[in-house]
């Protein structure tokens, strides 16, 4: 079922809005505002660590530093109750991206994708999040 509400913006502001629907290539209004609305719920329940989320945890790092696939692997075990898959690629001779998905409390999943980037020989990491899609009230 959906509901129809009506809101009230300025016109600058629904000007603004109108030049951002069409730089993200969103067909109505409603749908974009359907779409912000999804994401500052699940920014907020990242933030405020509830519930569960879901997420990808990055990570780009150089295959020949001492020990760091050991590292990598020691801590995923720690928590593999959070790790759903990985998946490993050669980027090149010298590098590799680990992606790594997880799901659990957000708290975790946070402390785990910080652990991970910062051990030495990571080049670059990143942790990408999302909920599960069910709206808490």
């Amino acid at each position: 079922m959906i509901t129809r509400f009506s809101t009230a913006l300025e016109p600058d502001l629904l000007a603004a809005f109108d030049l951002f629907l069409t730089r993200h290539g969103y067909q109505n209004r409603s749908e974009a505002v359907r779409d912000l609305i999804r994401k500052n719920l699940v920014d907020e329940q990242w933030r405020s660590a509830r519930g569960s989320v879901v997420g990808v945890i990055s990570l780009a790092y150089a295959h020949q530093q001492h020990k760091l696939q050991d590292h990598l692997t020691d801590l995923q075990h720690e928590d593999h109750d959070l790790i759903l898959s990985t998946t490993h690629i050669h980027l090149d001779h010298d590098n590799c991206l680990e992606v790594i998905m997880v799901r659990g409390p957000a708290s975790r999943v946070k402390t785990l994708a910080d652990r991970l980037i910062a051990l030495r020989g990571v080049k670059h990491g990143g942790l990408t999040i999302t909920a599960s899609g069910q709206v808490s009230k």
